[in-house]
């Protein structure tokens, strides 16, 4: 799943819970759906659309508690949500070609200043999966297009 598309899941919603829950709570509330959503705890009077659209949310909460359920991967995943929101809320200041920007041989980078001074800087590697850059000094940002 690309970072974008598992970032705008809200693996918390999922699961009825919220940032601040602890692990005990996290895991009650995924146990408490695991036992509403499981394919073994269906009955076998539930219509055939309703029976895949339960997997399909049994496959999302069991996904959410992989992720949320893990220390580590809990906090990659909230470190990376919260820097997505963040650029979610900044301003877009301009649309930028890669190739309106320098490139820089020994970083392997592009750079365009900022109007504020500070620099908008992207890896080759960012260059080809974000959309948006955030200036290093304020909080404008420039959507890249290719």
């Amino acid at each position: 799943m690309a970072l974008r598309e598992q970032l705008q899941k809200d693996w918390y919603s999922i699961l009825g819970a919220g940032p601040s829950d602890s692990l005990t709570d996290l895991k009650r509330k995924y146990q408490r759906l695991v036992l509403l959503y499981h394919p073994d705890k269906q009955s076998t009077d539930v219509p055939a659309g309703e029976v895949e659209a339960r997997m399909q949310r049994f496959i999302e909460i069991d996904r959410a508690w992989k992720i949320l359920g893990n220390e580590e991967t809990k906090k990659e995943y909230d470190l990376q949500r919260r820097e997505y929101e963040l650029t979610q809320g900044w301003p877009v200041d301009a649309q930028v070609s890669l190739g309106d920007m320098a490139w820089n041989h020994n970083d392997r980078s592009y750079s365009l200043t900022c109007r504020c001074g500070g620099k908008y800087i992207v890896t080759e590697n960012e260059a080809e999966d974000n959309s948006l850059v955030c200036c290093d000094t304020c909080s404008l940002s420039v959507e890249i297009i290719q």
